[in-house]
């Protein structure tokens, strides 16, 4: 029981971003149904390569990753409060009980975030596809270093601070 609220934050998280991948992989997928020209080709590579060092390496390895295990790992400890660990997903996502500058940053992303989906919604194939693709790879980069994080956390390997207020 005591792991239950790591397990729920972990989870919560990744089934998010399991979510976004699974919305957005056909619209990548479907980019290849139309005649793609060099362009294309250059555009996909760029967008691939972008993502997934600014939204992968930098954005979730170097950043929300690692926080994210070690909010959830905190949360096994007695220092947590109980109304952290039924909104554990909120919790490790650093929405609440962080340092006021981490929360207007969450915010500022999330809102980022909203925008530029419903911005890239109007875009035509392949160009949705094309910029599609790369979220898909940064997005499974992060839950892939998600995974590793954990990983480190169950062997007591995690020395990430969970940055809390």
């Amino acid at each position: 029981m005591k792991y239950l609220p790591f397990v729920w934050g972990i989870g919560g998280v990744i089934a998010l971003l399991s979510l976004a991948l699974y919305r957005l992989s056909p619209h990548a997928v479907e980019m290849f149904n139309h005649e793609l020209g060099l362009w294309h080709y250059v555009g996909l590579v760029v967008s691939c390569a972008f993502m997934a060092y600014s939204e992968g390496y930098k954005g979730f390895q170097k950043a929300f990753s690692p926080r994210v295990v070690a909010r959830a790992h905190h949360l096994t400890t007695p220092a947590a409060k109980p109304h952290w660990k039924w909104l554990a997903p909120f919790f490790c996502m650093s929405y609440f009980a962080a340092p006021r500058k981490r929360k207007i940053v969450v915010g500022i992303l999330t809102t980022f975030i909203v925008l530029c989906v419903i911005l890239i919604r109007y875009l035509s194939q392949p160009w949705r596809g094309i910029i599609d693709a790369g979220v898909v790879v940064g997005l499974s980069w992060g839950i892939i270093s998600i995974l590793c994080f954990c990983f480190q956390a169950v062997t007591g390997k995690l020395d990430h601070s969970p940055e809390l207020e």
